[in-house]
This record gives structure tokens, sequence and C-alpha cells, in this order.
């Protein structure tokens, strides 16, 4: 008997870090979108659960009084992960988490400790600080956050990063806004392979069929902005990349055929009529 599709979304759920349960695998972002209506109405489609904001550009909107995503969205629905983008040094990442979490009390997410953690002093490949990142979250596991942090595919660190207590870690797949996708298999997937905490691929991924592929080759997650934010239509890349997510997931837990070096033939050779 065939399965329905909600069966189907029912094998990719959920998603636990830190024993707090999402139901979908999806992140986005919420820069680089033309207008606020836009956004809006792509992460409406996602049915992303998280929702990640850049705590700078955030207090700086309300220091300007302009309105921003913050205030359009419904926080009752989605989770907020602050995140510390634009922080360049290990003290000016822990001033924005701080930031980050009064945030979220003030949205009544009152139990939100999440910080995706970006150390990034690199301004023009933007890869981030593996010494500073890895500081900074040693910090922040102390001081009770719950740490996403941002990495370059280095499974070493992130096995650093694990130990001394994030509860997720998030290599690049490729450069910031680059939609370059998947670029360092090999390290993502022995990243993959060696975690005990959910890896959420972030960062380069292009279009719906990278991000699938992320998911199947055993990603827990996909976090991704620039690639639905500077499509032609958000709205729709934002369900396409939806689907992406889920049909790469289901791939996952169905385990794929093992690869072959000849060829096998399907139909059978008996029966075979001969002239």
């Amino acid at each position: 008997m065939s399965r329905n599709f909600s069966s189907y979304l029912n094998l990719t759920q959920p998603l636990i870090i830190n024993n707090k349960s999402f139901k979908s695998r999806l992140m986005l972002g919420t820069g680089k979108y033309r207008n606020l209506k836009e956004a809006t109405i792509s992460i409406i489609n996602s049915d992303a659960s998280i929702v990640t904001v850049a705590i700078r550009r955030a207090y700086n909107s309300k220091l300007r009084g302009k309105s921003n995503l913050i205030d359009g969205l419904n926080w009752t629905k989605l989770w907020l992960l602050p995140n510390t983008a634009g922080c360049e040094t290990v003290e000016e990442a822990i001033r924005v988490a701080v930031l980050g979490r009064e945030m979220a009390r003030k949205l009544g997410q009152l139990d939100n400790n999440f910080i995706k953690l970006e150390v990034i002093s690199d301004s023009e490949y933007l890869f981030p600080d593996p010494y500073g990142t890895l500081k900074a979250a040693e910090y922040l596991v102390k001081k009770k956050f719950t740490v996403l942090p941002y990495i370059s595919p280095d499974p070493v660190l992130a096995k650093q990063l694990e130990e001394v207590g994030c509860s997720a870690i998030m290599p690049l797949g490729s450069p910031i806004g680059s939609g370059q996708g998947l670029q360092n298999l090999l390290n993502l997937q022995i990243i993959i392979n060696n975690a005990k905490v959910p890896i959420i691929i972030d960062a380069g991924i292009g279009t719906p069929s990278e991000a699938s592929q992320a998911m199947e080759m055993g990603a827990s997650a996909v976090l991704l902005n620039t690639a639905v934010a500077k499509a032609t239509r958000p709205e729709y890349m934002a369900e396409a990349m939806k689907l992406g997510v889920i049909s790469g997931r289901i791939s996952y837990l169905s385990g794929r055929m093992l690869k072959q070096k000849k060829a096998i033939a399907s139909s059978p050779s008996e029966g075979i009529f001969i002239k």
C-alpha cells in the first residue's frame, strides 16, 4: 500500500537540538530580501521552524527607528536563532550573543538560549576564525547558551566544538552567499559520520538539489538565506527548498543502493526468445 505525503513527512521528524524539538529541517535566514513582504511570504512558504536573525542588524534597525522583519513574524510558531554575524572578535561575539538572548526573551521565548556563533575576521572570503570560534563557544557553553557554531568544514575543529559542549555544528558548504554548493564533500561526510550532535550544513547552497544532496549525506538540517532571498521568485524558491530538504531526508532514511562496477541487467535472462 502506498504511503500518503503526510506519512512521508513523519519519517523526517523531529529535529532535536539540546532536547528542543523542531518540525522542519530547513532553517531560513532573514537578510538580503528586496522587501519585508517578500521575506515574510518566503518564510511562511518554507515551513521553517527556525529562523535566524543577525542581532547587530536588528538592533541597528531599532536604533534608527525602522521596522524590521522581527516585528512582522509570528514568534509563537517560529523559533528565533539569533546570530553573531558581523562579529570579528571573541569579545564582540560574546556581547552580541547576550543581546540575542535578551531579544528572544522580549519575543516571549523565555527558555530560548540558542545562539548561532559566528566569529569572522576575514573580510574578503568570510571564512570563520577557528580559534576565535572555539574560544567563544567554550565561554558561551559555560554561560548556559545552546551554541551552534558556524565553521569551515574542518573535522578536527568540529569534534573539538562538540567536546566543549556545542549542541550542533554548522559547517559551511561553500563561502557565504556564493551559491557554489557543497565544495568539500569528503570533509563534510567525515564531520557527519563522526558527530554525536546534529550537523547543519550552512552557507553556499544555491538550489534545492544541493539542499537535497546535503540531506542525503546524512546532515541533520540545512540553513540557507541567499538562495531564497536572491531568487527571481523567492516565495517559490522557499517552497522548492522545503521539498528538497524533505526529499533528501527521506532518501537518506531509505538507504541508497550500492554502487556497482559493472552493469547489472534489471530484466530476467530466462525465457529469451531465440530466432
